[in-house]
């Protein structure tokens, strides 16, 4: 039966006592690890957030009543135990914190019994998710998961400091809002004061806090919780927490800079690491030509070679016909790997296809100067010399090529293969925090299924002063946005960009993404109305902290520094959401029908 800790007041957390508190008496509570009745001696392992401490029931120190209680101790039962701390001397366990004293125990409250948990709670848990996360109260007792936990906790605090410290102001803007595009679905919300009528959960506060500039609050930040529908991954949950911030009266270095400071702080306050400023730039189109992708993960060297030229007029027809048509041809070459298995080269041939890639060409040079390859012979040996000297091929390496008349696909396909090589090779330097800002992005780009151009940002994204005048151009593509990604190892941790102030822009670039003035002023009426009343040169950025949080503790998923996340598919399996509105008169209080298709 669980007793009352009435008159007991805990002296610490477990991995607290250290050995300054040798020869007191202390009161410690928590739960159960596991129990070792050794005869006359009985070893418990008392566990809380912060670690473990070893309790010693030792029937002639603590009475035989007391003893007999703690022969009952079982895993996860919640006690409260007073004692004496002493030194374990040569019995020192130096795997723990604690280990080197001990509660020699005097009386004992067993506070809460416990029924045998569904998995272990133990550190590097190999029970399947799904579980775990159906019982989420018992995986966040894992010391491992709970320490994740609490350095995001502590990444949240210094966050805060230090923004505070800069001149923002932390608020809150709402979570009920009005729907507005901004690239993924809405999570929609009935109202039953207004029939018929919706508020959409935010995507992010990006219109919110341009308001809170146009209301002069100068410098804003917040924890944003925001919410996407939208296909999940590792590092995607329908709803997420954004470091979210803008500035007034800045443009980009201004944003920058305060932000590359902000990132040296919080990463030698968690992971002691130095990170040298300022950080590495690059512009998109450098990032997708040479890496092909838009968040390149610098921890190797395994550039995208250009091979357009080079092929032009070759003998093979998939090439020249490519360049004919306005097409390019890339490649990665792979120093000494001209022995690669052919099974292997296959699953890469599988792999480029994935990203639409028709398909993936390779040559390898051996050391002994034969030649395998897919397309050499179709070219001349002029061909293959223009090639080779092109790409600096040479005996003993291998080079893969791809073709289209569409540079996307060629970007995304060995963007895609050079990741793979990296990890295949294992060409990642191991314990390298290499950070880099990626610069001016495409302002538009052109959506097949829409048959016209959309922000590829958002539609409030300054563009290049130099690049305006290219918006009254029919071909969008080349207008350049003021916006800016932050990305860690291959990963974007965050973004932002420059915000149009200025009415007659802001205008123009909603005419050129389709929007009639009159659904501009449905959509946006409340901003463009604000903008008539003098608004700031402003600029903001948004983290993802989940991917940051992640990043930090060396987590495979975001799942692992949420609380209470989501599964694979959206679900909560423990609360068992989504669920049915067992109840008629909520859905009749929305004027809400469900219907059988």
């Amino acid at each position: 039966m669980a007793e009352s800790m009435r008159g007991l007041h805990r002296t610490a957390r477990c991995g607290e006592l250290g050995e300054e508190y040798i020869g007191k008496t202390v009161c410690m509570m928590g739960w159960v690890q596991k129990s070792r009745n050794k005869g006359g001696l009985i070893f418990t392992d008392l566990r809380d957030r912060s670690g473990i401490l070893q309790i010693l029931f030792e029937e002639n120190e603590c009475g035989a009543e007391v003893f007999e209680k703690a022969s009952k101790l079982r895993a996860e039962f919640v006690i409260a135990v007073e004692g004496e701390l002493r030194s374990r001397g040569k019995d020192a366990n130096a795997s723990l914190a604690t280990g080197s004293v001990e509660l020699v125990a005097k009386s004992l409250r067993i506070l809460a019994e416990a029924e045998t948990p569904p998995f272990p709670i133990e550190e590097d848990s190999k029970t399947k998710e799904d579980l775990r996360l159906k019982y989420r109260y018992l995986d966040l007792r894992r010391p491992d998961l709970a320490k994740r936990i609490m350095t995001r906790a502590r990444l949240s605090q210094l966050i805060r400091a230090f923004l505070s410290k800069e001149g923002f102001l932390e608020i809150e803007t709402p979570t009920l809002i009005k729907s507005t595009p901004e690239g993924a679905r809405d999570f929609l919300v009935p109202s039953r004061l207004h029939q018929g009528s919706f508020y959409a959960l935010p995507q992010s506060p990006q219109l919110l806090k341009q308001l809170l500039m146009v209301s002069g609050m100068d410098r804003y930040f917040q924890l944003a919780r925001c919410y996407r529908d939208e296909d999940l991954r590792a590092d995607r949950q329908p709803e997420f927490t954004q470091v979210d911030m803008e500035l007034s009266f800045v443009d980009m270095e201004d944003v920058l800079e305060v932000n590359e400071r902000l990132l040296q702080y919080i990463f030698k306050e968690i992971c002691q690491v130095d990170i040298s400023l300022p950080l590495q730039r690059m512009t998109w189109i450098d990032a997708m030509e040479n890496y092909g992708s838009d968040k390149p993960d610098l921890r190797f060297d395994l550039p995208l070679l250009e091979c357009t030229e080079a092929v032009r007029g070759c003998g093979f027809s998939v090439f020249s016909q490519c360049v004919e048509n306005g097409g390019k041809v890339k490649g990665i070459l792979l120093k000494g790997h001209a022995s690669m298995p052919r099974k292997k080269i296959d699953s890469y041939v599988e792999l480029v296809k994935g990203y639409q890639a028709k398909g993936l060409a390779w040559f390898g040079y051996a050391e002994d100067g034969s030649v395998k390859s897919s397309f050499a012979k179709f070219m001349s040996e002029e061909d293959i010399k223009r090639l080779t000297e092109a790409t600096g091929l040479e005996q003993g390496d291998l080079l893969f090529l791809v073709s289209d008349e569409k540079k996307q696909v060629v970007w995304n396909s060995l963007g895609a293969l050079r990741l793979a090589l990296g990890k295949d090779l294992d060409l990642i330097q191991k314990g390298q925090w290499k950070f880099l800002w990626v610069t001016e992005f495409p302002m538009f780009e052109y959506s097949e299924e829409l048959g016209r151009y959309q922000a590829m940002h958002h539609p409030f994204t300054m563009p290049m002063e130099e690049d305006l005048p290219l918006v009254d151009e029919e071909d969008l593509s080349k207008v350049r946005a003021k916006a800016y990604d932050i990305v860690l190892n291959g990963t974007e941790l965050g973004g932002g960009s420059v915000r149009i102030h200025q009415s007659h822009v802001q205008e123009k670039m909603l005419e050129k993404l389709g929007f009639t003035k009159e659904r501009a002023t449905e959509q946006f009426g409340f901003l463009l109305e604000a903008f008539q009343y003098g608004v700031p040169p402003h600029a903001g950025l948004a983290y993802g902290l989940d991917r940051l949080a992640m990043w930090m503790v060396g987590a495979e998923s975001i799942r692992d520094v949420i609380a209470f996340p989501k599964g694979k598919d959206g679900s909560d399996a423990m609360m068992d959401a989504p669920a049915e509105v067992f109840d008629p008169q909520q859905l009749k209080d929305l004027h809400i029908a469900i219907t059988e298709e």
